[in-house]
């Protein structure tokens, strides 16, 4: 893993990105239809570079990290939602999406939040497992929250507290 740095992404980082979603989007973890083109900015309004997290090695960007406010509400203010995480497949199993969520966690601790939650598909069993070996856990779950491929998937809630 010590091939990649971490680090804030930059407004030049945004076709790495989109190129990272479009590659690894895949049935198991996305809701929307898969990306075809013409293919969008990644940054807009709704997605800041500020937001994210690259890991950056041979070839580029091989994975990213997005931290967002779950609600505009300053009720909620000491929690972040991560929106957003992918890991290219030639840099899965090297510990990077584990190094990505470890950055993250700090992240979110350099400003001052208390919680770090996400939702995944219920069936995306490598990604549960994942989080839960990073100390998230699942606090809720929305059964059937979405019909994918002709079948209901459950929408799982994890958080950690940090």
């Amino acid at each position: 893993m010590s091939a990649f740095a971490i680090r804030t992404a930059t407004p030049a980082d945004g076709p790495g990105i989109g190129r990272i979603d479009r590659e690894t989007w895949s049935p198991l973890s996305a809701v929307t239809p898969e990306p075809e083109p013409p293919y969008g900015p990644y940054f807009d309004a709704g997605h800041r570079p500020e937001d994210v997290l690259v890991a950056v090695g041979p070839g580029g960007i091989r994975g990213y990290v997005r931290l967002v406010r779950p609600t505009p509400l300053a009720a909620n203010a000491h929690v972040l939602q991560i929106n957003g995480f992918a890991v290219v497949d030639e840099a899965r199993g090297r510990g990077l999406g584990r190094a990505l969520l470890r950055a993250a966690a700090d992240e979110a601790r350099r400003r001052g939040v208390r919680r770090l939650t996400l939702r995944v598909l219920g069936h995306n069993a490598p990604a549960r497992a994942l989080y839960e070996a990073e100390g998230y856990a699942v606090e809720g779950v929305l059964p059937g929250e979405f019909f994918l491929r002709g079948e209901y998937v459950d929408d799982v809630l994890m958080g950690k507290a940090l």
